[in-house]
């Protein structure tokens, strides 16, 4: 995991208003990683409420109100494209990060009552770059990452565009290198808010 996969994550849940504690500082080599090292994020929502319904499997911005506490798992293998059943099956790392003893290192992280709000319930966040778009895959797909335990999923491309929506030109973003680049690219039209691309579509139709 580079550290700008790791930084648009972040960036995502903290937009949110989530606090988000990285388990280490050093990337991992050919070994098997502890379950500690597996660990890539753990995020808190303080804004969270009791009595909240689960959120849904696919997790875009309006159902991060509705995770409270969970362990992120961050695959950012963008040259691999969309992660399919296939892939899943034959890449066993992926879901490294469901083990028990993962888990339990994860829970760790937060206060003891804090378990006792949500019944003690961690979710199990993987980021990935994409599930492929076209039938039967997508749904096997999404079969298989919640039969391994995967709670929800969270595509780049998803939090690429809440963060490029959110991004003003006239703040400057000095305490986040991702967030600084989004608005220098948006300031040289490199980049444009979604809701710009939508009112070009349609004009279009």
């Amino acid at each position: 995991m580079s550290a700008i996969d790791e930084g648009i994550v972040r960036e995502y849940f903290e937009q949110a208003g989530f606090f988000v504690r990285q388990a280490r500082k050093y990337a991992l080599t050919a070994r098997r990683g502890t379950p500690e090292e597996v660990i890539d994020l753990v995020v808190f929502n303080p804004g969270w409420q009791p009595g909240s319904r689960r959120p849904e499997f696919f997790l875009f911005p309006n159902e991060l109100p509705f995770v409270h506490r969970g362990v992120v798992s961050i695959k950012g293998w963008h040259a691999a494209g969309r992660f399919t059943p296939s892939m899943l099956r034959n890449q066993p790392e992926i879901f490294r990060f469901l083990e028990q003893s993962v888990l339990k290192e994860a829970s760790r992280f937060f206060p003891a009552n804090v378990a006792d709000q949500d019944g003690g319930e961690l979710l199990k966040i993987l980021v990935l770059p994409g599930l492929p778009t076209a039938e039967p895959f997508r749904s096997q797909a999404v079969s298989m990452l919640k039969e391994k335990g995967v709670d929800a999923v969270i595509s780049f491309r998803a939090m690429l565009l809440d963060l490029i929506d959110k991004v003003e030109l006239n703040r400057n973003y000095g305490k986040s290198d991702t967030l600084q680049l989004i608005r220098v690219l948006k300031n040289y039209d490199l980049l444009q808010d979604p809701q710009l691309d939508l009112l070009a579509d349609k004009r279009r139709s």
